[in-house]
């Protein structure tokens, strides 16, 4: 976003003057149910109205392949980029740092985007140590099957051992508290799986390097692994 320019001016320079000036609905977030089993976790739905989804949507980056992206690499709207300003502001990290009773002062963020899953995706994980609260958006209208659902599981190899599973519908949030096993991931799917990724890390730069250097080597075994032909 435009240095000079807070979320609120963003939108109003848009074509969208029905908008709200809050687009987050962080009362449903303060008010949602905090579930423990097997580690902290929240979802909430129509954290995001559907007349702010769709707007989110018609400017969402034009992202062309699969993966996790720096969004500020790709073509966009601005009420996408007054959106991402609005979910890493310090209401949001005071929400978040209240709800999971965690001190998010002096954090870094972390935001990716993604528009498509491919097969090489969903694989089970925790995340990275160095993040401290993950927060995932969703923008898919609708959702059928199993796969591309983000399961909260209880083992670190057991796909089909979770304790719940979120589909990525339009509007909900779900957010957890990262440990080391807080482990979650998704039946293989391919297709269009549109999902806003956001962070709160720990403020050190050697965990910012050390994350860097985690993403470089997870999109390096994807092409290790699509050119054997495993995927």
């Amino acid at each position: 976003p435009d240095g000079n320019m807070n979320s609120a001016s963003i939108l109003a320079s848009t074509r969208q003057p029905d908008l709200p000036e809050d687009l987050l609905n962080i009362d449903k977030l303060a008010a949602a149910t905090l579930q423990r089993d097997p580690y902290d976790y929240l979802v909430v739905p129509g954290f995001l109205d559907q007349q702010v989804v769709d707007a989110v949507n018609a400017d969402y980056p034009l992202i062309p392949s699969a993966g996790n992206k720096d969004y500020e690499t790709y073509e966009r709207g601005p009420v996408f980029d007054a959106f991402i300003e609005q979910l890493t502001s310090p209401e949001m990290r005071d929400a978040l740092a209240s709800k999971f009773g965690v001190d998010l002062t002096g954090s870094t963020t972390t935001v990716t985007v993604r528009t498509f899953s491919e097969l090489s995706d969903g694989n089970i994980h925790t995340d990275h140590w160095s993040k401290v609260v993950t927060v995932l958006v969703y923008f898919n209208d609708g959702w059928e099957g199993d796969g591309g659902q983000l399961r909260i599981l209880r083992s670190k190899d057991d796909i089909e051992n979770y304790a719940a599973q979120i589909p990525p519908i339009s509007g909900s949030l779900m957010a957890f508290r990262r440990c080391d096993h807080s482990f979650h991931g998704y039946v293989r799917y391919k297709g269009p799986r549109r999902m806003v990724q956001m962070s709160w890390n720990r403020p050190s730069r050697m965990a910012n390097v050390s994350q860097r250097i985690s993403r470089l080597g997870t999109r390096l075994m994807k092409l290790v692994t699509r050119g054997s032909g495993r995927v």
